[in-house]
């Protein structure tokens, strides 16, 4: 079945150049005022926000190809908001004026084919070739570093953003990369299915986003990866096409579509995917309980996550999270549980899931849901702060606070230990580089049988006018951390540039071998995403 609607654009909206969302959503002077406060050695006034106008933006180096001029752009504005990802390091540097290198050109094709076109062009001219879907990338992914380029370009997605065919004996849709996230489900609410894929980033991703970043979306267990929703893939390479067969399962030798998951663009641009869908849930219910004991309340996610219940959400909030999302005032961990199902009630699955945490120490909260009776107040809580959080963490970084978080993921056996020595060596360090005491808070995002996603939040006084290097020396120290415990460098905000050191040391030589070749050989002339996952 066809589909063929547009995907919509903000008329009234504008999307914020330097910082995360909405222009319009960001906390004014005196709420970031406020809670500078509230961090010992921040500004006393909130730094301007700042303006693409006081930014140093030259003439582009390049010219557009004159068949594709049409659909580039070479304003500042365009430029600036292509420059970089929306990650704290990026925030920063804008407050500050430092940008770093700005493309030259921001181009937005319309169809396969100027993708293919571009390259060409971009691959005579030396010129690099940095794909942005959305620009929500939080680790240094969409931004060109270094000069061995004469040019870079800005490939912008998003004009590709339809869903070009929908198979509802199969569940499945062809979707075309730069669909952004609420656009694709508009697309496939009138035929009653759903990709469910729910990234914080949501709002402002793209599926090809998620494809090359491998990222980590709505469900905490089962299909907690966009990976688990893919049938086939088309990429295309400077090398050529590349179009996996749609099929629900292969045992035929290496998969395609997994050379380019998580690849990040440096070896092809993904255009379009077959993703598998399911119909929209209709039956919703989900509790929190309070835990006084973290470890009590790490077995409690453990028992849920080995037992068959598969809960859509499992989140516990170590104290300080709990407290921040307001989600708890009483120094109390909070585990959110959330069910779902389009076929039936949930509200047993939900009752068995409470008993196991209840069984670990946890303390009921309310219900709340289509299938429950009450209000969870710390469910709405938790809700709310989710999607205000990257908001108020720009404010924070107008008042010269460090606010940032980063993830891993560990066996069960490593996680305490893990939790407790990012804990403790990430603020020590903060509190030696400021003079300062920091907040270091935790959270699990997904949980499976035989592991866990802490996803860390650090709340520091910076340094003034050198914040992005005293963030770079305490990711340093929580990258050296994970190592030591050999948790993963990332668990779903991909590898970027920032996460490189660590990826290098965490991947087998071997399969760096086997990735530098696979560089060359789609990507002969370097101009891909240079910089990201191998050189």
């Amino acid at each position: 079945m066809p589909g063929t609607t547009p995907q919509p654009t903000s008329a009234t909206r504008t999307r914020s150049w330097w910082g995360w969302g909405w222009a319009d959503a960001h906390p004014d002077d005196a709420e970031c005022a406020a809670m500078g406060a509230l961090i010992p050695g921040t500004l006393a006034h909130p730094l301007p926000v700042p303006r693409v106008r006081d930014l140093d933006i030259g003439r582009p180096a390049v010219e557009p190809p004159a068949g594709l001029a049409h659909l580039v752009a070479t304003g500042p504005r365009e430029r600036a908001a292509h420059a970089m990802g929306k990650a704290y390091r990026d925030v920063a540097r804008a407050l500050r004026g430092r940008p770093g290198r700005i493309p030259d050109l921001v181009a937005r094709p319309t169809e396969e084919r100027e993708v293919a076109d571009l390259l060409d062009w971009a691959g005579e001219r030396q010129v690099a070739v940095v794909p942005y879907g959305g620009g929500s990338s939080v680790s240094g992914g969409v931004e060109y570093r270094g000069d061995a380029h004469r040019a870079v370009l800005s490939l912008d997605l998003t004009a590709m953003g339809r869903v070009l065919e929908v198979d509802a004996v199969g569940r499945a849709a062809r979707i075309q990369a730069g669909t952004l996230g609420p656009s694709l489900e508009d697309q496939l609410r009138p035929h009653g299915l759903t990709l469910r894929h729910f990234p914080q980033s949501f709002e402002f991703s793209t599926l090809g986003g998620w494809l090359a970043t491998r990222a980590g979306g709505h469900y905490a267990t089962g299909r907690t990866h966009i990976d688990d929703f893919v049938q086939s893939l088309r990429v295309v390479t400077p090398a050529g096409t590349s179009a996996s067969w749609r099929l629900p399962a292969s045992g035929a030798g290496p998969s395609p579509d997994r050379l380019f998951l998580g690849s990040e663009g440096a070896l092809g641009i993904i255009t379009e995917a077959w993703v598998r869908l399911q119909e929209r849930p209709t039956h919703k219910a989900s509790a929190s309980l309070a835990f006084t004991d973290f470890h009590a309340a790490l077995e409690a996610v453990r028992a849920i996550a080995q037992s068959d219940l598969s809960p859509a959400n499992c989140r516990l909030l170590d104290a300080g999270e709990a407290a921040l999302s307001g989600a708890s005032h009483d120094g109390s961990a909070v585990l959110v549980l959330g069910f779902e199902s389009a076929d039936g009630p949930v509200t047993a699955r939900l009752g068995q899931a409470v008993d196991l945490a209840r069984s670990h120490g946890g303390r009921r909260g309310g219900v709340d849901g289509v299938d429950g009776a009450d209000t969870d107040a710390a469910v709405g809580a938790w809700r709310s702060a989710f999607l205000r959080m990257p908001y108020l963490r720009d404010g924070l970084a107008r008042m010269g606070a460090v606010a940032e978080t980063f993830e891993t993921a560990a066996t069960w056996d490593r996680i305490p230990g893990l939790i407790e020595a990012v804990r403790t060596e990430v603020g020590e360090a903060a509190l030696k580089a400021s003079g300062h005491p920091a907040t270091v808070n935790c959270r699990l995002t997904h949980v499976y049988p035989d592991g866990a996603a802490p996803y860390f939040t650090v709340l520091a006084a910076g340094r003034p006018g050198d914040e992005v290097a005293f963030w770079d020396d305490l990711k340093a120290v929580a990258s050296d951390v994970l190592h030591r415990h050999r948790a993963t460098i990332t668990h779903h905000h991909a590898v970027g540039r920032d996460h490189r050191p660590g990826y290098d040391r965490q991947r087998p030589d071997p399969f760096a071998l086997a990735l530098r070749a696979a560089k060359g050989a789609l990507d002969p002339r370097g101009i891909l995403n240079p910089g990201v996952l191998v050189d």
